[in-house]
């Protein structure tokens, strides 16, 4: 969670912003990922409980979550459970491919009843499939301008990569100072549309996954909010 010292005063922590295009992240930005992989471990705990006769799959993987386990979760939980022989990949298969019951944040879904008619986009990483499932969830083909799902990109065109910043600069003919990317992991998700001449904005939310430190100054957004409340749209 940031630093509540670096943000003395509600009022002090409001960003206005007078950018016509609104680009957005997805995960952790517009809703919670632990939610996605909450709703991923409950899926496959009832293919183990129809298949296997077993049961408490997800609630062994969400605590190993919520220790900071990252890539080696399913593997750690069927040893825990006895099923270390129990073949990974196609848990993980459906995990990704399934259809996840999440929702928007609730700043996040107040920003998108602000922006309203303005021009929005989204850039987000990750398997197609997955991502595109989430953009489907939380109901943001109908409410997005355009959508970047940088899985259907060539490989190694993933952010920071340059392409789905240009695509969406392309898709709104507006010079790349007219755009602000919002997002939340400062590793990867602002480098690239800074050196364009676009805004960026951090969301540290609270029950984010990843840590978002930026590795240097180059990747740090020009501003840093803990809600999406904090962004006033001119």
């Amino acid at each position: 969670m940031a630093d509540a010292a670096a943000y003395p005063d509600p009022e002090e922590r409001r960003v206005t912003l007078s950018h016509p295009v609104v680009v957005l992240d997805l995960d952790d930005t517009l809703y919670l990922e632990r939610d996605f992989a909450r709703s991923g471990f409950a899926a496959v705990g009832r293919h183990l409980e129809e298949t296997r006769g077993v049961s408490g799959y997800a609630e062994h993987c969400t605590r190993l979550l919520d220790e900071g386990h990252r890539g080696t979760v399913f593997d750690a939980a069927l040893a825990a459970m006895g099923l270390a022989e129990v073949d990974v990949a196609p848990l993980v298969a459906l995990y990704r491919g399934h259809a996840p019951e999440i929702a928007l944040a609730p700043d996040a879904l107040r920003l998108l009843g602000r922006i309203g008619a303005r021009a929005s986009a989204i850039i987000t990483d990750g398997p197609a499939q997955t991502q595109g499932n989430k953009v489907a969830a939380l109901g943001l083909y109908e409410r997005i301008g355009k959508v970047i799902l940088t899985g259907l990109l060539p490989e190694g065109c993933g952010k920071p990569h340059a392409m789905a910043y240009e695509m969406v600069e392309q898709w709104s003919g507006l010079p790349p100072a007219a755009h602000v990317y919002i997002a939340d992991n400062a590793a990867k998700d602002f480098v690239t549309p800074r050196a364009r001449g676009w805004t960026t904005v951090q969301i540290l939310r609270e029950g984010r996954i990843h840590a978002c430190t930026p590795t240097s100054a180059a990747h740090a957004a020009d501003h840093v909010v803990e809600s999406l409340d904090a962004l006033l749209l001119d």
